[in-house]
């Protein structure tokens, strides 16, 4: 009759995450608030996913990672602390995905935030995504006009050194 295959069981993975290296204390406090949600729903949870990283950037190596799992059917439930904790704007795209392939997302805590509110939420969070993005662009050109400077303050080797070096060794 053959062997069966054996059923593989599918995980459940919290996902927390924090923008910044200077929110850690918020990220352990999200943790912290995971763990009672978890406990109090009952749910046995397999994985914990940590990241500091923002919520534009989908590039983020773990949050790929669940992307990525729950995409190959290994996850049955993902919980975050806030919809933009997952990510910013493409929340109702990725809940769709997730249920296409029957994974389910529980968002802990649900606020209920006004229209006008959320665009308001929305806009500065790009904003803040821009003006990281561009002082990071500062960072980086001052970095090269240090260098150029650097490069130009140095004593240029004359030419004549040089045509003389080749004479020699001839």
């Amino acid at each position: 009759q053959g062997l069966k295959p054996i059923e593989s069981k599918r995980k459940v993975v919290v996902y927390c995450r924090v923008s910044s290296s200077s929110q850690k204390p918020e990220l352990k406090n999200q943790i912290s608030a995971m763990e009672t949600f978890c406990l109090n729903r009952g749910l046995a949870v397999d994985e914990w996913i940590s990241e500091i990283g923002g919520g534009l950037n989908f590039k983020r190596k773990k949050f790929l990672s669940i992307m990525l799992s729950m995409l190959k059917g290994e996850i049955s439930t993902i919980v975050v602390a806030h919809k933009d904790r997952m990510c910013r704007f493409t929340f109702d795209f990725i809940m769709e995905l997730a249920i296409s392939v029957g994974c389910q997302i529980i968002v802990a805590n649900q606020e209920s935030l006004s229209p006008q509110q959320e665009l308001v939420e929305d806009l500065m969070a790009i904003i803040h995504c821009f003006s990281c993005r561009l002082y990071g662009l500062r960072n980086y050109s001052k970095e090269i006009k240090d260098h150029l400077k650097n490069a130009i303050d140095q004593p240029i080797q004359s030419v004549s050194n040089l045509d003389n070096k080749e004479i020699q060794s001839h």
